[in-house]
């Protein structure tokens, strides 16, 4: 066992008594010691419960002969980060989780780790660690937050964000607003819409690294104790098979990753997590292979805020089993993959069964023949751009027209509540990138303020950073290389014409490739917006989106 490092042989007698200060008897020190890392809070929704997750996880390791010990783990909620300062912190807190972890699993010799996150940048950090550690571990999430309800509305957190944009706009009042605002979030657990963080606790289990049940068990059903308990005994059979992480991590299991989003029309933000998980995996991820695989995966959910139905509909409709189910009927899948359940991922999901069509598309009858995500290349992003192509209008889907420029999301949003913006414009907001950002901002405020003032399906947003996994509209983020880099985007000039064209994949601002090296003459990048602490640091070393914003020694 790992463990004998902190507690075995007369030389670890100090250790002992440490252990013995917490409260731990022999019998406790000699059994494999399990790392709970628990990302816990009062200030995310949904981690708010994640105290009775973990401590249903820890009677599961119990009953199977192993020591729970919990440690904690940091988390933003990006929502309550959105639009100001905080959202530069989001996406680099990703990196501070994983290597919080790798500190706290590695100076006390855990043999295993139950990680328990629920949230956007909290499950791929997690995920990172694992792959980074090449340890034992399992993922049990906090589950999904009930959908609200408002004069028999069905509400999520991307209705509040339309909502200031219909208030605006004179579409509702006041006391409208301030009604969903007492509704849209009724429970705790991650927002209700196939955001981020659903997107990313769905693919734990396309991967390979969770229970079946743990992307979309709600919140607070009963189920998702039960799921924890399961996962703590099941940490310790991982631990005495000595099965890794990176032994199911592997370039198979991030194929059966993207075509399940494809198949989900997950957020944008899944291509940044799952090449940095494979990064640390050491297993290779580009953009092009998300194309390659969209281009055979059909669209099979509708999920908010691309569709009409919740997470908890797509539970109990037979949740991500069931989605497999279906791409496997096409061969989609690379079902011969190991899993933290011992078997297969075909396995895991033959027993799965369809209960709602509606919700789960069958795969002769899909949304799109193609995936819900889409990259776009073109002169504007020669390493590629991202877009939840299933959000989009159809209108939409070809669209060329003038530049509005904005350096950065602040003057954007301004412009857009002034009503400068007009129906057929591109609105480019840069120098938002992981370096230019800092921190590469989601940009929900613009994107929802559109859609609120019923302007989504006439204006396109284009943008070095990202978008939040609650956006709809012809959204298209991660333009890489980003404008703090010198990228073409940083060259874009008001009245410019961007030809945007998702069903071939491109991305085309019309002007000579003579005009933009005349604009390169003499461009400096701007200075950093934040020059000290951790952020002053994450830029230094913080690589491009298109190779998921990992930080990278070489810079």
């Amino acid at each position: 066992m790992r463990s004998e490092a902190v507690k075995a042989g007369l030389e670890r007698a100090p250790h002992r008594s440490l252990f013995k200060a917490l409260g731990f008897t022999e019998e406790e020190i000699n059994r494999p010691l399990i790392g709970i890392v628990n990302a816990q809070s009062q200030i995310v929704p949904g981690h708010l419960h994640l105290d009775q997750i973990t401590e249903a996880v820890k009677t599961g390791v119990t009953m199977a002969g192993g020591t729970p010990i919990e440690f904690p783990a940091i988390g933003v909620c990006d929502g309550i980060a959105m639009g100001h300062l905080g959202m530069h912190y989001s996406l680099p807190s990703r990196e501070l989780i994983a290597d919080s972890i790798e500190a706290m699993a590695l100076a006390h010799g855990f043999d295993g780790l139950v990680l328990v996150p629920n949230c956007d940048k909290i499950v791929p950090g997690m995920l990172m660690a694992a792959a980074r550690l090449n340890i034992p571990a399992i993922v049990v999430s906090g589950g999904p937050m009930l959908k609200g309800y408002s004069g028999g509305k069905e509400l999520s957190l991307t209705d509040m964000f339309e909502a200031v944009g219909a208030l605006k706009a004179g579409k509702i009042s006041e006391k409208e607003l301030q009604e969903y605002e007492n509704s849209a979030c009724p429970s705790c657990g991650s927002c209700s819409g196939m955001f981020t963080a659903n997107s990313m606790n769905c693919l734990t289990e396309a991967l390979g690294m969770a229970l079946p049940g743990n992307g979309t068990i709600p919140a607070v059903y009963s189920a998702r104790i039960r799921l924890a308990k399961r996962t703590g005994m099941g940490i310790m059979d991982l631990v005495k098979k000595e099965v890794k992480p990176k032994a199911i991590m592997t370039e198979e299991a991030f194929h059966n990753a993207l075509a399940v989003d494809m198949a989900l029309g997950g957020s944008t933000n899944s291509m940044l997590h799952l090449a940095a998980i494979a990064y640390e995996a050491g297993v290779k991820f580009d953009l092009e292979m998300a194309n390659q695989i969209s281009a055979q995966t059909p669209n099979l959910c509708r999920l908010a805020p691309a569709g009409p139905h919740y997470v908890e509909e797509l539970d109990a409709a037979g949740g991500i089993a069931a989605v497999m189910k279906e791409l496997s009927r096409q061969g989609l899948l690379k079902t011969d993959c190991l899993t933290v359940t011992g078997q297969t991922l075909g396995a895991n999901f033959a027993q799965a069964v369809n209960h709602n069509p509606a919700v789960i598309r069958p795969i002769d009858n899909p949304y799109a023949p193609t995936g819900g995500i889409a990259v776009l290349k073109g002169n504007l992003a020669p390493n590629g751009s991202v877009v939840k192509r299933s959000a989009v209008a159809a209108e939409m889907m070809i669209h060329e027209g003038p530049a509005r420029v904005f350096d950065g999301e602040d003057q954007a949003v301004a412009a857009i509540l002034s009503g400068q913006i007009k129906a057929g414009d591109v609105v480019v907001i840069r120098y938002e990138g992981p370096r230019g950002g800092p921190g590469m901002r989601e940009m929900l405020m613009p994107t929802s303020v559109l859609a609120g003032m019923g302007l989504d399906a006439q204006v396109a947003l284009i943008t070095d950073g990202r978008f939040s996994g609650a956006t709809r509209g012809a959204s298209i983020g991660h333009v890489s290389p980003e404008a703090a880099e010198g990228g073409p985007i940083a060259f874009v000039q008001d009245g410019d014409v961007i030809a945007i064209d998702m069903e071939q994949g491109t991305l085309t601002l019309q002007v000579s490739d003579e005009e933009l090296a005349r604009r390169r003459e003499g461009w400096v990048a701007p200075p950093p917006k934040i020059n000290q602490g951790y952020l002053a640091r994450y830029v230094r070393f913080v690589s491009s989106a298109s190779e998921g914003a990992v930080l990278k020694i070489s810079g």
